[in-house]
């Protein structure tokens, strides 16, 4: 096996096993200049990546309970490494520690979507944050990938997202994309057209249950 097969599984392993080139050469994804060590992955990536999406209160006190522990410089680390299970994590955690200085850097990860699983996240904390530059990353999203229709990524999500948004501050951007929505969805499997808000909101009551959790 030779170095370019390696590193192609190692690509796979991490998440990115779709190649493909979004226009946005101009937005530069944040990355790590060094490995995570074994001990920082088993602390605070491997306890977490997997219960992402659980809405048990078993779930809410683990949260609460290494909430204070959860410093930028953990998320940082965890949103620069390339793999889905750290960076799902990291955004997941500027979420539920109000850490929106992190905005930017889990919307180029949207938008380049260089790894599979982690758009979901992405999509729930921009919608969490609610603020104007998370609705452009989702509009952004949304303006690029739906007109995609052989990448099947987190369309879904970032519509159920825009359209949540839309709720909470009167807009109407969700209706900007239907029409593209529409067409994206035809035969695709699984492909119901409509779109709601009802597992969106129920994570976001995971976090801010959390965020307003003071230890």
């Amino acid at each position: 096996m030779d170095n370019e097969e390696i590193e192609a599984i190692k690509l796979h392993v991490a998440g990115a096993t779709v190649r493909h080139v979004p226009p946005f050469d101009d937005l530069k994804p944040f990355t790590n200049d060094f490995e995570l060590t074994q001990d920082f992955i088993d602390k605070w990536v491997i306890p977490f990546y997997r219960n992402i999406g659980h809405t048990d209160h078993k779930w809410v006190n683990k949260l609460t309970s290494v909430k204070q522990g959860i410093t930028p410089d953990i998320i940082q680390k965890n949103l620069g490494d390339f793999n889905w299970r750290t960076r799902q994590t990291g955004a997941f955690f500027s979420a539920i520690t109000n850490q929106t200085q992190f905005i930017d850097i889990i919307g180029t990860h949207l938008l380049k979507s260089e790894v599979c699983y982690a758009g979901r996240v992405y999509c729930q904390v921009l919608a969490s944050f609610n603020l104007s530059k998370c609705v452009d990353y989702l509009n952004l999203y949304l303006d690029y990938y739906l007109l995609q229709p052989n990448l099947w990524f987190d369309q879904r999500d970032a519509m159920e997202g825009i359209l949540y948004l839309d709720k909470l501050n009167s807009t109407s951007y969700y209706d900007k994309h239907i029409n593209n929505w529409t067409e994206f969805i035809k035969n695709k499997p699984y492909g119901d057209k409509e779109v709601t808000t009802d597992n969106l909101e129920k994570q976001l009551a995971i976090i801010e249950t959390v965020k307003k959790y003071a230890s």
